[in-house]
């Protein structure tokens, strides 16, 4: 039986204190009815003997100890998926705002979810191709994995979101693929930019995008993550898709958790962040991977701003230590006007391996991806030391190096946000660049490999 209660005895910021209630469970859905009528929504953050703490989604303004009916409804927050969501607009709560019709739901799931149990987990290993050089070339994603870009205030991460959600794709793979986008906490230019981008590209016709605005309760943040993957994970364990979920900005997300901490007078983490945000994220990035004895897969991509560009905040840290890898954009490069300003050095795949060689990529991937890493190490290296000494004090190899490094920022990296490359075309570039080093420098590949491909152009004609 549901019961009512107007015993509101406490309200701080989006949170309400309810008492002398019984029978009520964690995570459960809460209805408050004010006296005018109005009707607001919320869910169970914490129980005690007689007592339950609410957060509400629509904030709190508005409702007093005196004129609200709390009513717990017994079931938790839920979705309705259907294979009908593909090619949809959701606002951060899951309801559609691109003035299409009500989606007719298959079945309703728990947003919250559980990560994948590691026994049942097979190991990813497909190569997924987003036709960006800098990440197919040298920091492969590979179906199943979590690979997080690392941004900053002010650079292109959404352009480089867009991209990739226009552009990627599963090589040599019959099964549908499919893109699932959140966005938290954007503001309304950022929000028709990535509508109207899907809409022209034609990125919809297979994506779910769930839209969070800056404007939006930030309690709604907390739930759009969870929107986005329980539809991502029906579409990809019960429809047999490959699922890429795109998450912007966690930073965000981290936020809006910040201040609901705050509002519940916790003990707070580094830097104001509550103590169990690692516990929090790794339940939205372990949401990713493959199961046994399933086709589809999730495959995640969250990004996040740093604030002062410093990959030491919990935010990017906790990240770090959770998924595999990173993708790191750099401020100097973009300042440069070159894009996407991805910095390959620090940036890391840790599942590339798995995903690349011969029957996935080339056989030649492995070694010239390591060549590659090398050159552009030295050559960065050669560029500081020209610069305190003068490009004379730099022997011929160091020149080669430094010019290589040059014109790997220019021709390999900067490719723009509309440029799609296929991963033969990668290759084959990396070659050509390749070739302004003396060829004794290339000791991280084997000598038939240069003979086949460095050459191959010449042994055709």
């Amino acid at each position: 039986m549901i019961k009512e209660y107007q015993t509101i005895r406490e309200i701080a910021g989006p949170l309400i204190l309810v008492t002398d209630v019984e029978g009520v469970k964690y995570e459960e859905l809460v209805d408050i009815r004010l006296k005018n009528g109005e009707l607001r929504h919320g869910k169970v953050l914490e129980v005690g003997e007689d007592f339950a703490l609410v957060q509400i989604f629509e904030g709190t303004p508005g409702i007093g100890m005196h004129n609200a009916t709390v009513r717990f409804t017994g079931r938790p927050q839920e979705l309705g998926v259907s294979e009908n969501m593909i090619g949809r607009i959701f606002d951060g709560m899951g309801r559609p705002i691109d003035d299409g019709p009500r989606i007719i739901a298959e079945e309703h799931r728990d947003i919250n979810g559980l990560p994948i149990n590691p026994y049942s987990r097979d190991y990813p290993a497909e190569f997924i191709q987003t036709g960006i050089s800098a990440i197919d070339g040298l920091n492969t994603l590979v179906r199943g994995q979590k690979l997080p870009i690392f941004s900053g205030s002010g650079l292109p991460h959404n352009q480089l979101a867009a991209q990739i959600a226009r552009q990627a794709k599963v090589l040599g793979s019959q099964e549908r693929f499919a893109v699932v986008f959140a966005a938290m906490g954007i503001t309304f230019e950022e929000a028709e930019f990535f509508m109207q981008d899907f809409r022209e590209s034609g990125a919809l016709d297979r994506a779910v995008m769930f839209i969070n605005l800056a404007n939006d309760p930030s309690i709604e943040r907390i739930s759009t993550p969870r929107m986005a993957l329980t539809a991502a994970e029906y579409l990809a364990f019960e429809k047999d898709m490959h699922v890429l979920v795109i998450m912007t900005d966690m930073t965000n997300y981290a936020d809006a958790l910040r201040e609901v901490s705050a509002a519940r007078k916790e003990v707070p983490g580094r830097r104001g962040y509550p103590g169990y945000l690692y516990t929090d994220l790794s339940q939205l990035y372990e949401r990713a991977g493959r199961l046994k004895g399933h086709k589809g897969s999730i495959t995640q991509i969250p990004i996040l701003t740093m604030p002062e560009d410093d990959i030491t905040h919990p935010i990017p840290d906790l990240t770090g230590y959770i998924t595999e890898g990173q993708i790191i954009l750099s401020r100097e490069m973009d300042n440069r006007g070159i894009a996407p300003p991805i910095n390959v050095l620090p940036s890391l795949s840790r599942l590339k391996d798995k995903g690349i060689g011969e029957g996935k990529t080339r056989k030649d991937h492995a070694p010239t991806m390591n060549q590659l890493y090398a050159g552009v190490a030295r050559g960065r290296d050669a560029a500081e030391l020209a610069t305190i000494l003068g490009e004379n004090a730099l022997s011929d190899a160091d020149k080669a190096f430094a010019e290589f490094s040059r014109q790997f920022d220019l021709r390999y990296v900067d490719q723009g946000f509309h440029t799609d490359r296929g991963i033969i075309e990668t290759l084959d570039l990396g070659w050509e660049l390749l070739k302004i080093l003396p060829r004794n420098e290339l000791n991280r590949i084997r000598d038939e490999l240069v003979d086949e491909f460095m050459f191959r152009e010449k042994e055709v004609e």
